[in-house]
């Protein structure tokens, strides 16, 4: 018999969708329901199903849609199944009456004769789960799919072809012989499926002998075996004829009685086995819990031992491995889960534990081909020969006598890894079907494994960008000690545009800043890499905070509209005691006091954000006292949707007057009473500085006059200094390295006087200030050359150096470190 599709048929057709609960009341009605059946969905949630769905007559091969003895009835078995009664799959057709055109009845109870007749296809599948839905019913207009009309010679298409065009996968195998037609043709039937995806579901067809349904374009469920309704009825007929029989006479039934049944029984446990285990893997994208959950999910109904080995680069939440894996892949040993007696294992094959596979073991066919490898029972020499590729370890025992299956952990036809799975020998060895089952595993496992791979590695890219764009601020500086915290936010990604930073100035003095990129995600952070480079940059030139916001602002708007942030900058002296602030629509900053440890917001014109444009920003002097605290942050730590942000605002100033054993407690500190479960979808950045101050004693300042002579001079001023602050032992290489400095600033300068300046403060600081705007560079000097050694000489003595322009000429400055005194 030959079974097309009828010509302009499509291969589906709209379908009604019902979910009925153990109560059988209906939980989900699908606009297809409402089309076909006439009620919405507001009037069927929550009715009986029996109200609702006028079906009956159960299909049979003799049916050919001629006549139907039970109508506008609901037939026993879907009335059974309504009830809980039935734990089996079931399908049938019915005849009603289009709701439109049924008003009227006749006093004897029969309906109106001029009533329009709708053919109806049902099915019916039992739900498992924990939930309360225990029944699908999915219901077609019949007259979407009539046949063709019947020529001479050919046979009459019955209501198992309306199956076939309904549901092409219910009559795979017998449309299309062989598994390459299948594929090939089910693209044709079913657009939206793509070869490889056909590939699939043709061996899940042919293997298992179980079809698939497509009920939406993403959606697919497994339902009853293809040779449809007419062999689960005379299946069903059997079973209860051979209970009866066996009631009678128990030794009447055969085995070829029950093997039907038993044969679905075993496909359908596989499939239930599959739906648990999909719903117990993929629970977390975190990649050490999927792990545990895809080897804890096999133990113990499926096997007694799983392993499962993956690649290094998965492992380590890198890229897509690249290459097929060889002899020399190391594989690491990630789970073992078993059911033996505790500690068995855990010497022999230890978790965490990398190796390669040799060329001559199960392990490697599977993860070089793909494809999974069954040994129904490993003998003593396999086990042996298996063993023997492992010397450090004897796994002999472990495995000998042993039912073993190895399935591939794929995603993308890339093997990520795979799991080596056992059975003890009192229980039935792996099959065909416990392959195939094994494979659709490890396919659904695989994808969760990629996907948690996936979000590991963007997430420690994020982090890596992160890490690179905001500043590593030494911990102590001259006159200030400083703590700093960025937690990333939760929407949208770990990478926002929120930073801090600490530029240090001439005179000792520090630039503390803190700004917020408006927005989030990647454009937010590549946006604040280039306001922080840019801040760093102007910082340079040693300008008023308030001058410097508005270059800023001059070049957020040159950069684009888009370009938008806010920004705190504030300039510490710790030689004057004073903070020079300006903002740019920031919050303001926290000023802890350590006289009384009183906090307080400080009062600072907020500005507009950077890139609007057209509005003046504004410095403001504030004088502080050594051990004054400042608390600079972003508005992602105060700001909560729905509050008011001045009591975030409060709860900062609260939390920063905590006292605190160290800079890195107060930080900590504050973030957990205004994060305190870490639920702020914005990203945070938190910088404190502890403002010591430089006392006067620790300072000395001189001029000196444009002549070569005063080079002489310096060396000696500063050797007295060093002398008198007890730092002979630098005082030799200081004298040289200010020789150097000061003979470049004297030869350089034009009328102004040269400046000299030492600072003790953690380190030996000294500064020499001349009125030329060109900075020094390293020059390459030749044998011959009178000059052009100083500054080589200066980076290689002294621990650090650098220049800064400022509006009246440069500042040149080195570092020494101090001697370390023993106490």
């Amino acid at each position: 018999m030959d079974r097309r599709i009828a010509p302009g048929t499509s291969g589906r057709i709209p379908l009604a969708v019902i979910v009925v609960d153990a109560a059988g009341l209906v939980s989900h009605w699908s606009t297809g329901a409402r089309r076909l059946f006439g009620c919405t969905r507001e009037e069927a949630v929550g009715r009986a199903a029996v109200d609702l769905l006028p079906v009956g007559g159960v299909l049979t091969e003799s049916d050919h849609g001629a006549a139907y003895p039970r109508q506008d009835v609901l037939g026993p078995d879907l009335e059974s199944s309504l009830a809980g009664g039935s734990s089996y799959p079931s399908a049938g057709r019915a005849r009603l009456f289009d709701h439109a055109t049924d008003t009227a009845q006749a006093g004897d109870g029969t309906r109106s004769a001029d009533r329009t007749a709708v053919d109806v296809l049902w099915w019916a599948y039992p739900l498992v789960g924990p939930g309360p839905e225990r029944l699908l019913v999915l219901a077609a207009d019949a007259a979407r799919l009539q046949p063709p009309a019947v020529t001479a010679g050919e046979d009459a298409e019955g209501p198992l072809a309306e199956f076939e065009r309904i549901a092409p996968g219910f009559a795979l195998h017998t449309e299309f012989p062989g598994s390459e037609g299948l594929a090939r043709r089910l693209p044709e039937i079913l657009p939206s499926m793509n070869p490889l995806e056909s590939a699939r579901i043709v061996a899940q067809v042919l293997e298992l002998g179980y079809p698939v349904l497509e009920i939406s374009r993403h959606d697919r469920v497994p339902v009853t075996p293809d040779w449809g309704v007419p062999r689960r009825v005379e299946r069903l007929a059997r079973r209860r004829a051979a209970e009866a029989a066996a009631a009678v006479d128990p030794g009447s039934v055969s085995e070829d009685d029950l093997a039907p049944d038993l044969e679905y029984a075993a496909v359908r446990e596989h499939l239930e086995f599959l739906n648990e285990v999909s719903g117990r893997i993929g629970t977390s994208l975190d990649l050490a819990r999927t792990i545990q959950e895809v080897s804890a999910a096999v133990v113990p109904r499926f096997t007694d031992v799983a392993g499962t080995y993956l690649r290094e680069q998965v492992l380590a939440g890198e890229g897509f491995p690249d290459g097929p894996p060889d002899v020399t892949t190391m594989w690491y040993r990630v789970a073992v889960e078993h059911t033996d007696e505790p500690g068995r294992w855990d010497d022999v094959v230890p978790v965490g534990e990398s190796m390669p596979f040799p060329a001559q073991t199960p392990f490697f066919q599977c993860m070089t081909t793909g494809d999974p490898v069954l040994v129904p029972r490993i003998s003593e020499e396999m086990g042996n020969a298996i063993a023997a590729q492992f010397p450090k370890r004897d796994i002999s025992p472990l495995i000998t006598h042993r039912s073993m299956l190895v399935v591939p952990l794929k995603a993308r036809d890339v093997v990520l890894g795979f799991m080596i799975l056992l059975r003890h020998r009192e229980r039935p060895v792996f099959n065909d079907m416990d392959r195939v089952t094994g494979a659709e595993l490890a396919a659904r496992a695989g994808l969760v494994l990629d996907n948690a791979r996936m979000y590991t590695y963007q997430e420690n890219v994020a982090d890596t960008l992160q890490d690179s764009m905001l500043p590593h601020i030494a911990p102590r500086m001259p006159g200030c000690d400083v703590a700093t915290r960025y937690l990333p936010g939760t929407r949208l990604g770990r990478v926002g545009g929120d930073w801090f930073d600490t530029i240090k100035l001439p005179g000792s003095r520090l630039a503390l800043v803190v700004g917020d990129v408006m927005g989030h995600g990647l454009n937010s952070a590549a946006m604040m890499g280039q306001f922080r480079t840019a801040v760093q940059t102007v910082a340079g030139l040693d300008m008023p905070p308030a001058q410097l916001l508005r270059n800023l602002d001059d070049l957020a708007q040159r950069l684009g509209e888009q370009y938008l942030a806010t920004c705190l900058y504030a300039v510490y002296d710790p030689v004057e005691s004073d903070l020079l602030i300006a903002n740019a629509g920031h919050i303001p900053p926290v000023l802890v006091r350590a006289a009384d440890g009183r906090s307080e917001l400080l009062d600072v014109p907020t500005g507009a954000p950077l890139g609007v444009g057209g509005v003046p920003f504004e410095t403001v002097r504030v004088p502080v006292s050594p051990g004054d605290r400042l608390v600079l942050c972003t508005d992602g730590l105060v700001e909560v949707r729905g509050q008011d942000i001045g009591a975030g605002l409060a709860a900062l100033c609260e939390s920063a007057a905590h006292p605190a054993a160290s800079m890195d407690d107060a930080c900590d500190t504050i973030i957990r009473a205004l994060n305190p479960r870490g639920g702020r979808k914005d990203d945070v950045a938190l910088l404190m500085a502890r403002l010591n101050g430089i006392p006067r004693e620790d300072v000395a300042v001189w001029e000196l006059d444009l002549d070569p002579r005063e080079v002489a001079r310096a060396r000696g001023l500063v050797r007295d200094t060093l002398l008198r602050w007890d730092l002979a032992e630098i005082a030799e290489t200081a004298q040289q390295l200010v020789g150097e400095v000061v003979t470049n600033a004297v030869r350089h300068a034009h009328t102004r006087r040269v400046g000299l300046r030492l600072v003790r403060a953690g380190a030996l600081l000294c500064e020499v200030s001349d009125d030329d705007h060109s900075v020094p560079v390293l020059l390459s000097a030749g044998p011959e050359d009178e000059g052009g050694r100083g500054m080589r000489i200066v980076s290689r003595l002294a621990r650090e150096w650098g220049t800064s322009r400022s509006a009246h000429g440069k500042t040149v400055w080195f570092e020494q470190p101090l001697p370390r005194r023993r106490h």
